[in-house]
């Protein structure tokens, strides 16, 4: 019996051992942990938001490995349906503009937010609402962002100071209750969002340096839309790539991921 015992015990080690060596000649590492969740990045590549999505893509790419998730990063709309947006728990709309959309992949993005399939977070070009290119405005996107329409940017960009406003909401976790963000393009909008979202940060636009007379008076430029089952988050910011030296822009950035992957829990 004795025997036995010491045989059965050896027999496990070396099944242990093997499985290790496996991992080892597959490169695989025995104590990692399985990837957390996918998010899919739809980006706008060109023009003048280039080094701003370079520096973005960039910066996500270090978080996710530090965060144990996998992205995966588009150019264009026009493969976006229900069945690609199923393998993703966090869509992330970096500095891609409201129109182009196949009408598949608008009904697609429309259940994946009403249904909360997902969560999304926004960037700068999202809020490109009105008639653009030929392509008319997207109404319910429209309505996600607040019933807004773009009026008008500060053309020659300016830096500005953000002011959280609610500071307890898992997106703020961290991030300093006033700082100031250069060289972005500070967009107007024909109405304030604020009547029809939760809002979380404005900018004090008597600190635009240089000044601008374009202004709306309160200025909304981080909320979210609490009347959809997905959670869900706009940046108003993303012009330039000097925006990722802010410690407070990247701060918000990872919350705003963990936060709608569901994993706030963890946090930045």
């Amino acid at each position: 019996m004795k025997n036995d015992f010491f045989s059965q015990i050896n027999s496990r080690i070396l099944i242990f051992t093997g499985l290790l060596l496996i991992l080892q000649i597959t490169g695989q590492d025995a104590s990692a942990s399985p990837t957390r969740f996918k998010a899919l990045v739809l980006t706008e590549r060109g023009g003048q938001h280039e080094g701003f999505v370079v520096a973005a893509l960039d910066w996500l790419n270090t978080f996710a490995a530090e965060k144990n998730f996998e992205i995966t990063v588009i150019n264009h709309a026009s493969d976006i349906n229900e069945t690609m947006l199923a393998k993703y728990s966090v869509f992330i709309q970096l500095n891609y503009p409201p129109y182009t959309w196949s009408k598949e992949a608008e009904a697609a993005f429309i259940k994946y937010i009403e249904e909360g399939r997902g969560g999304w977070i926004g960037f700068h070009h999202a809020t490109l609402l009105g008639e653009f290119d030929g392509y008319p405005m997207w109404n319910w996107f429209s309505e996600f962002m607040g019933g807004i329409r773009f009026q008008n940017y500060i053309a020659a960009t300016a830096s500005g100071k953000v002011n959280i406003e609610d500071a307890k909401h898992p997106v703020m976790n961290g991030v300093s209750k006033s700082f100031i963000l250069s060289d972005d393009e500070w967009y107007t909008f024909d109405k304030n969002p604020r009547p029809n979202v939760h809002v979380l940060a404005n900018v004090d636009e008597s600190t635009y340096h240089p000044a601008s007379d374009i202004k709306m008076g309160d200025h909304p430029v981080v909320w979210v839309n609490e009347k959809m089952k997905a959670r869900n988050v706009y940046f108003l910011m993303g012009h330039h790539a000097n925006l990722f030296k802010s410690d407070d822009l990247k701060r918000m950035f990872g919350n705003a991921i963990l936060w709608v992957s569901g994993n706030e829990g963890n946090p930045f």
